[in-house]
């Protein structure tokens, strides 16, 4: 161990919402040191979606950080969880996936997550090898170690019930699986989202109850989405995945609020807390510069510092010179079918066609909103007519580009 306690405790704490209980934490790093025994520390994944953003990232990074400090982290692959399903806030019970599904999706989070944890250090385990083969005399001898009341202490159980939802049977076993997990590994500390709340604590509940000192809970905050309102979620359309291009992860960062870039670089970089306080001070850096800084630095994670330079240097091509499309938009050919005698198309037919946007509604929107230009001429009448020309640009929101062609004949 390199770092003395309180160094370490600094490190762990750095935008965690709550260490519970704290003074159990140093008590553990203290004879960790003493006996130079390093902590084992847990992060249970249910693959039940195959990408992963920068708001999944958070844990990890935490995760990256114990390794960086020389504790033992290992990651368990909710195979056998996951075919039960988290009912963390969810009204209604979750879809059970398949074996099948859960085995593509940890394939997939595997060649991810490995661009965060060192792979040699990383200790990657399936839940299946242990729950799947307790016997109904073990599951009966586990559940007698917790109570129905303590189980619909849950909130989402709580409100479930309240509102005379159905709350299936083996939605319950589920933070009883999840604890069991920290059970068999003796883990000495997990980490989770502050949704896991609830889960974690079964851990520590029945780590005690089996006999084994308890883990300390570690809980990180959610991260909220580029629209600013809910956390990141692929589903909600507001994330920033961890293998998407550079350019686009630089756009995406740049179109964040002002507020937020205090939490993104606390939480999805590495810069000191006391230069972020300087960088997200708008009267000692101009925002622009520290938004521009937080791209590079997150993309450098995920994608080394010579793409975050690059797509700077695309990105201010594009919104700072005005004369520059990114290499990789896409071509977009117009038939001659698809325009009038002139030549001519409707511009939310003409966003709509060039497959910048999901559909025809938000081709509307979005050039309702002014977000829509070709060649420089902005648009904001969705029926408005534009002749087409070879050689034009289509430009979408901030990010988005297409070059238009005129097929001939």
């Amino acid at each position: 161990m390199t770092l003395d306690i309180d160094q370490q405790i600094e490190r762990i704490s750095r935008g965690a919402t709550e260490v519970l209980p704290l003074a159990e934490l140093k008590a553990k790093l203290k004879r960790s040191i003493s006996e130079n025994r390093p902590l084992q520390v847990k992060l249970g994944l249910d693959p039940t979606a195959p990408d992963i953003h920068i708001g999944n990232a958070v844990v990890l990074r935490k995760l990256r950080q114990f390794q960086d400090m020389g504790h033992e982290v290992t990651v368990i692959i909710g195979d056998f969880t996951a075919t039960i399903g988290d009912p963390t806030g969810k009204s209604e019970t979750r879809k059970q996936l398949t074996q099948e599904e859960v085995a593509a999706n940890a394939k997939t989070y595997a060649d991810q997550y490995h661009k965060i944890l060192d792979p040699a250090k990383t200790r990657v385990v399936f839940n299946s090898e242990w729950l799947g083969k307790l016997g109904l005399y073990e599951i009966v001898t586990l559940l007698a170690k917790t109570t129905v009341a303590r189980i619909l202490e849950r909130d989402d159980f709580d409100k479930r019930f309240r509102s005379g939802l159905p709350i299936h049977t083996h939605e319950m076993l589920y933070p009883i699986c999840q604890g069991y997990d920290s059970v068999y590994l003796k883990s000495d500390i997990e980490i989770g989202g502050t949704e896991q709340r609830f889960n974690i604590m079964m851990g520590r509940d029945l780590q005690r109850e089996h006999g084994i000192e308890p883990q300390i809970a570690l809980f990180m905050p959610l991260l909220v989405g580029l629209d600013g309102v809910d956390k990141m979620s692929k589903s909600k359309g507001n994330a920033i995945g961890i293998d998407e291009p550079p350019f686009e992860m630089f756009g995406k960062i740049m179109s964040i609020t002002d507020e937020m870039m205090l939490t993104y670089y606390e939480l999805c970089t590495d810069v000191p807390m006391d230069e972020v306080k300087v960088l997200t001070d708008n009267e000692a850096t101009h925002p622009n510069l520290a938004k521009k800084r937080l791209a590079r630095e997150i993309i450098a994670l995920y994608h080394g510092s010579e793409a975050a330079l690059a797509a700077e240097a695309e990105w201010n091509g594009v919104h700072v010179t005005k004369d520059a499309v990114p290499d990789d938009a896409p071509e977009v050919i117009l038939s001659a079918d698809k325009l009038d005698e002139n030549g001519a198309i409707r511009i939310a037919a003409l966003v709509t066609l060039s497959g910048l946007v999901p559909s025809s509604g938000e081709a509307k929107r979005v050039v309702q909103q002014g977000g829509v230009s070709v060649s420089g001429e902005k648009f904001s009448d969705p029926g408005q007519l534009v002749a087409v020309k070879t050689g034009q640009v289509l430009k979408v929101g901030k990010n988005r580009f297409a070059r238009l062609t005129v097929a001939a004949g």
